[in-house]
């Protein structure tokens, strides 16, 4: 079923509401691109990571997992090619100071073009711009937008300056003295500390190949246009894994991390099959031999989610070359020495909420048995990864109900997140759990001190059910239990 119109914007207040996502230095009218997770959102990004890290280290018996420094040897970067080609091309409108990624500007003029019904020309000019990015024909960019009348949308006017080039990452100075201070970057990416301690890690661990290192952390990139609320941001977390393998094997290995991971966000993140779809890449990165991007259906349209890459030995060649270092691993089944092969998993963890909110985020109405209408908006989160587990509810804030309503807290809390609350009619109490992604609402009533069994009730079917009070810990853990 596709989004409706307004989706999007309503999601993004949602999230502000809820305690899910706030603009970043809100109170000084915020900072571009930038974005602080609140109580909500934190615990459900918390989530998330724990899911990806525990199919990564735990349920894979040769995979392990580091933390690497956000600071790094400068000369990581020049070994990696980002010094040198880590850049996005830019065109600036000369009338309103505009600056665009020629690729954001040329799709957004072909789905207009889409819109008005000229499939086959915005077809026709798509194709064109990945052939010009493959080659670096900066000039034939610029002819392409000009020649198609693409105007600046703040502007109206089609005054552009050349096509160029812009790097990306954020430098900055380490040393307590300018003077001597060396110019560092922040890491745009968490692969390169993975690829530095592939020997460290393989060796202190005893590993042999075919093995991966996973490693979750912050990365920064100067986006010149971000966008999309939390799709593309300065600051933001990857998930990333580098898998070594013999080389000439690397297709096989390619060809089953692109099934397995797609199969995980099917699984893990209940995204359905129709929301996700594979798009192999045009334009390769100098590193690859093969990529795909793994994209799902935003409410602004298919959007990447996570990259398979086969990296060849690109990564440790380079880094042998510019450390003087050897990078190599010594196989005993074949009597031999070579610089392993990489096939890579590399998906943002922002872009995995959002696509998470996203999916999960409903607006509903309907009539009740009465004739009058009701309605809610409702998040419908997977059990296993919604912020709030269990909320326990006592009907009354008297007659003994608060205090049995705390025992339950008190048991179930050491094993899931729970949220007490006492204030406001029962039915106000529900739909703010619902709008929580709350998957069980527990309420403590008379009945309950009566014979011990508590009203539970569903967040996705709004149905209830008795349950015996001892037994509602035992019932949600295995609903969260993946």
């Amino acid at each position: 079923m596709p989004y409706a119109p307004h989706t999007f914007q309503n999601l993004i207040g949602h999230a502000a509401a809820y305690g899910f996502i706030f603009q970043s230095s809100d109170i000084y009218d915020g900072l571009a691109a930038v974005y602080d997770y609140g109580q909500n959102g934190a615990q459900l990004k918390k989530n998330i990571r724990d899911a990806w890290w525990k199919s990564m280290t735990q349920l894979n018996d040769n995979i392990v997992g580091i933390d690497a420094a956000i600071f790094m040897h400068p000369t990581t970067w020049k070994a990696s090619g980002h010094v040198d080609s880590f850049s996005d091309p830019m065109i600036d409108n000369k009338d309103s100071n505009k600056r665009y990624r020629v690729d954001h500007l040329i799709e957004a003029h072909a789905e207009k073009l889409q819109a008005e019904g000229k499939a086959d020309l915005a077809a026709s000019i798509l194709a064109e711009m990945e052939k010009l990015l493959a080659a670096d024909d900066l000039n034939g960019i610029k002819t392409l937008i000009v020649d198609n009348k693409m105007v600046c949308g703040t502007s109206g006017t089609a005054n552009w300056t050349d096509v160029r080039q812009f790097n990306l990452m954020f430098s900055t100075e380490l040393g307590s003295v300018a003077e001597e201070a060396s110019t560092i970057y922040l890491r745009p990416e968490t692969a390169q500390g993975i690829f530095v301690n592939f020997l460290n890690v393989q060796k202190s661990g005893r590993l042999k190949i075919p093995f991966g290192i996973a490693q979750t952390g912050k990365a920064f990139r100067n986006e010149i246009v971000a966008r999309q609320f939390i799709f593309r941001m300065r600051e933001f977390e990857q998930m990333e894994m580098q898998f070594f393998v013999r080389p000439g094997t690397q297709k096989e290995w390619y060809q089953h991390w692109k099934a397995q991971r797609r199969q995980w966000h099917i699984d893990v993140m209940g995204f359905p099959e129709d929301r996700l779809k594979f798009h192999d890449h045009v334009k390769l990165a100098h590193y690859a031999d093969a990529a795909v991007d793994i994209e799902f259906e935003f409410p602004f349209g298919f959007k990447e989610l996570e990259g398979i890459h086969s990296r060849t030995d690109y990564d440790l060649g380079r880094h042998q070359e510019f450390s003087k270092k050897k990078q190599q691993y010594f196989d005993t089944e074949i009597n031999q020495n070579y610089v392993p092969f990489v096939v890579e998993t590399s998906v943002g963890l922002d872009r995995l909420v959002l696509a998470t909110l996203s999916h999960a985020y409903a607006e509903e109405s309907w009539t009740k048995e009465d004739g009058s209408p009701d309605s809610r908006v409702v998040l419908r989160l997977p059990a296993n990864l919604a912020p709030i587990k269990l909320a326990v509810l006592p009907l009354t804030k008297k007659d003994g109900l608060p205090e049995l309503a705390r025992q339950l807290m008190d048991s179930c809390k050491t094993a899931f997140h729970c949220f007490y609350e006492e204030k406001d009619t029962i039915g106000k109490r529900y739909r703010r759990m619902d709008a929580l992604g709350t998957p069980f609402c527990v309420t403590i009533d008379h009945q309950t001190k009566e014979d011990g069994t508590v009203t539970i009730r569903y967040r996705d079917t709004m149905t209830q059910q008795r349950m015996a009070l001892t037994d509602v810990k035992a019932a949600v853990l295995a609903a969260i239990t993946v």
